[in-house]
């Protein structure tokens, strides 16, 4: 009889402790670093249509709109996941470990560079943010890419994986350092030629361009190794492919604008040679034409199996968000090749492009949405919360007894 008692006690506890467990708890235990790329994806939308060749006012307005828009959401979820490190820390600990869902963890170095280029369009123009600003900005974003990139690789080169499931996106742990390029010249942009802090921001850029693109370029050769072996990806693996495209494309974008900034900024602090920046500009437009070639081809390849291989459930819904921020690259390069090169069809080409990725943004959100609210994303079990929240709990329980 009392051990049915105290069986009996014990499972009222239990149930207690599970109907103590909140809607908002479940939340904040459920959420993960997958969530960054909708802010990604979102601030894809206005990098895209802020290199439209025809501007109005009116989009002017819509790209802000979308700026603020990715604003909110990184706020959202480095706010719920800093929660969720406070309450949940084994959890939190549990995800950085992750093989799959570590990968994301960079990603909120990606968002911040995002929202520094979105700044750049629509803050600076104003008056209300200043060149000086937008300088550090660029300093602390080299540091959030090396803090957050090293130790993550450390983890994930720490255990061993198997290549027959190798997807693109294992090189999100590299991307923040081959974006810093991209950022460089955004930043250039609002540096004066003279400026000598513009030759260290130059430099820098493509320091880390190469750095980055190589490393990603690495586990590209491992990606059509693994597809020789295995075939086409599958699954929800389906939207890794086209992270394929983000470092050959974002890397042409780079060469070509660091080479333009190079032309400008080289003979003016009478550096190298008074041909350098000329001679850098053509090998960049050079090398751009050919990583372009191959982003497109990476491209093709992601869509033209993609229907047929991708399971189409909303509970993979975040991984679709791959189809938006790693093809900014080659796309923002079309409209770049369409001024260097006069070539009309670019400009109509990067329209339409751009129409496709505004398209793409709003279906992924509506089905994000409806995927959220019926809790197939961002939600955990009662069971999996209550366990780490009782761990939590007795874990400071034993700490207050050891100080005592």
């Amino acid at each position: 009889m009392p051990s049915f008692e105290s069986t009996s006690s014990s499972s009222t506890a239990v149930q207690r402790g599970e109907q103590d467990i909140s809607p908002l708890s479940r939340r904040i235990h459920g959420w993960s670093w997958q969530a960054f790329p909708i802010g990604l994806g979102t601030g894809a939308v206005y990098v895209t249509l802020s290199g439209l060749k025809y501007h109005s006012s009116t989009l002017t307005h819509v790209e802000t709109g979308f700026y603020f828009l990715t604003i909110a959401l990184f706020l959202l979820n480095t706010l719920t996941l800093s929660l969720q490190a406070i309450l949940f820390p084994r959890q939190a600990w549990r995800l950085l470990r992750d093989p799959l869902k570590g990968i994301f963890v960079p990603l909120i170095v990606l968002s911040f560079a995002t929202l520094i280029i979105g700044t750049i369009n629509y803050g600076v123009p104003t008056g209300r943010i200043s060149s000086g600003f937008i300088y550090s900005l660029f300093w602390i974003y080299v540091g959030f890419s090396l803090i957050t990139c090293f130790p993550m690789l450390m983890i994930w080169f720490n255990q061993p994986h198997d290549l027959s499931k190798f997807t693109p996106a294992y090189a999100f742990l590299i991307f923040p350092m081959m974006l810093i390029g991209v950022v460089a010249f955004n930043v250039l942009r609002v540096l004066s030629p003279e400026d000598q802090r513009s030759v260290g921001v130059l430099l820098t850029g493509y320091f880390f361009q190469g750095l980055g693109f190589f490393m990603t370029f690495f586990y590209i050769c491992i990606y059509i190794m693994r597809i020789i072996m295995t075939g086409f990806l599958s699954g929800h693996q389906a939207n890794g492919a086209f992270v394929a495209c983000g470092p050959p494309g974002f890397t042409a974008l780079a060469l070509i604008k660091l080479g333009e900034c190079s032309r400008k900024i080289l003979p003016e602090h009478d550096l190298v040679s008074p041909i350098t920046g000329e001679v850098w500009y053509s090998t960049s437009v050079m090398m751009g034409i050919l990583l372009f070639g191959l982003a497109v081809f990476f491209f093709a390849f992601g869509a033209l199996p993609y229907w047929f291989k991708l399971h189409k459930t909303l509970d993979d819904i975040l991984s679709c968000w791959a189809l938006t921020f790693p093809n900014v690259g080659w796309i923002a390069s079309l409209r770049v090749f369409a001024d260097i090169f006069d070539i009309h069809g670019f400009v109509i080409l990067h329209l339409v492009m751009t129409i496709l990725m505004c398209i793409t943004w709003a279906i992924l959100f509506i089905l994000t949405v409806i995927a959220f609210f019926e809790g197939r994303i961002f939600k955990s079990r009662r069971e999996d919360v209550m366990k780490d929240a009782n761990s939590s709990h007795r874990k400071a329980t034993q700490t207050a007894e050891s100080t005592v």
